[in-house]
């Protein structure tokens, strides 16, 4: 038996995803005892090292899925951090009466931008007005009715891809042709640019009941690399007015959605001035998008170390069916701040990591993760995918946490190399290169 693993006969989970957004369950249902078999397309993803099983089989194909959870025998499946399987294990723990916090239809209107957007207005829950659009020429015309800058998305797509900001009429058909091409239907989304702060309201639900537990600010990087965090930050700088009025529009979007039960992951702006049409006590909050899963920025680990409630824990018992104690929603050892911060590489391919046994060994920091063995070949940040790793800092106040999360950071040296400098066997530069040493 594996160190850290389950017993023959112990509970058997399928987790969709190996990659840096699912880390943290994966490492948690290890440390439960849990026999893990975990789905990646990627080889190399790094949560396969908490997996008894591996399975290389990308997220969304559902039918390789459905077959390897009946014949693995599973008790639960789950998809955490990362959106489109969301609705995939839902499905499959429906055909095969597993336990899911989610039912099939609730969990298929959560992944899909559009279908999220149509309930909400039906709701009365505030949104950033939109227009589906399958040509230019209509995009153009939507544009100018919602004004500049404007967001395009592809709508059913995560983690940036097909999404951009265009400031007028001459950056729209390059946005336009970036979304059409990500997404999986023949349609785009132009969208009202809500300008304003962006809170994150991490919350789980139990029989009905919204339980909000961090909400934190989310600093974004700047075009082109619009939307993609950079850091992860609790407590938020909002007002206590502003902060209750993210609560109440992410419990109302949760119930719109038919989310009864899990985790749920809201992106909240705060515009400053009240939607028409919308529900009392959302005050001037819009909903961005709803995930009814666990953040993929670590969002679980960050909630433990400033709350000590354990997402990952809640999630685990909700995806095996589990009972959950009112208890275990309920802050335990609250801290004075805590943060995410992201690390990003320079362009090249990676070398090595420097200082990272003293980043790691840095005052109030938890723990830092780098997500790419060498030989993985970083672009220039576009997506969340394009992150190096994270490092996550608890101190007396948010100032604090953000300070030695920065300290930690700037330990961490990333040596890169053109990826023509790398022999195609074995990954070592084929001739002497000086590599690009960049602070994330």
């Amino acid at each position: 038996m594996v160190e850290g693993r389950a017993p023959e006969g112990g509970k058997r989970l399928l987790v969709l995803g190996a990659g840096p957004g699912q880390l943290g369950l994966l490492e948690a249902a290890r440390l439960r005892g849990l026999h893990v078999i975990a789905v990646d397309r990627n080889p190399a993803a790094p949560g396969f090292r908490f997996a008894d099983r591996r399975a290389i089989v990308s997220v969304e194909d559902e039918t390789s899925i459905d077959r390897l959870a009946a014949a693995e025998r599973v008790d639960g499946v789950i998809a955490p951090g990362t959106d489109f399987p969301v609705a995939i294990a839902a499905r499959v723990a429906d055909r095969l009466a597993l336990p899911h916090p989610l039912d099939p239809a609730s969990a298929q209107l959560a992944v899909s931008k559009l279908r999220q957007r149509e309930r909400f207005a039906e709701a009365g829950v505030p949104h950033a007005r939109y227009e589906t659009c399958s040509t230019l020429r209509e995009a153009e015309a939507a544009a100018q009715r919602l004004g500049y800058p404007c967001v395009v998305k592809a709508p059913d797509r995560q983690g940036q891809k097909g999404l951009a900001l265009p400031a007028g009429p001459e950056e729209l058909e390059d946005a336009f042709a970036l979304a059409l091409e990500e997404a999986r239907s023949n349609m785009v989304l132009v969208e009202e640019h809500v300008p304003g702060r962006e809170l994150t309201v991490n919350a789980f639900s139990v029989d009905g009941y919204f339980q909000p537990l961090t909400v934190t600010d989310r600093v974004v990087a700047e075009p082109p690399a619009f939307g993609v965090a950079l850091a992860h930050v609790w407590p938020s700088e909002a007002s206590p007015d502003e902060v209750g009025s993210a609560v109440r529009v992410a419990a109302v979007a949760a119930e719109a959605l038919g989310i009864r039960e899990g985790p749920t992951y809201t992106q909240v702006l705060i515009r400053g001035e009240m939607v028409p049409g919308s529900l009392p006590g959302t005050g001037g909050a819009v909903v961005g998008e709803l995930a009814a899963r666990l953040g993929g920025g670590h969002d679980a680990e960050l909630c433990a170390a400033a709350l000590g409630v354990d997402l990952n824990e809640l999630a685990l018992s909700a995806a095996l069916g589990e009972p959950i104690e009112e208890e275990a929603l309920l802050p335990s050892n609250e801290t004075g701040g805590a943060c995410v911060r992201f690390l990003v590489a320079p362009p090249g391919a990676l070398l090595e990591v420097e200082g990272l046994g003293e980043a790691d060994k840095s005052e109030c920091v938890n723990w830092v993760r780098i997500y790419r063995e060498p030989g993985f070949v970083f672009g220039p940040l576009r997506h969340g995918s394009d992150r190096a790793g994270a490092v996550l800092a608890v101190g007396d106040s948010r100032e604090h946490a953000l300070e030695r999360a920065a300290r930690a950071a700037d330990r961490i040296r990333f040596a890169t190399v053109a990826p023509e400098a790398l022999v195609s066997l074995g990954g070592s530069p084929s001739q002497p290169a000086e590599p690009a040493s960049g602070a994330a």
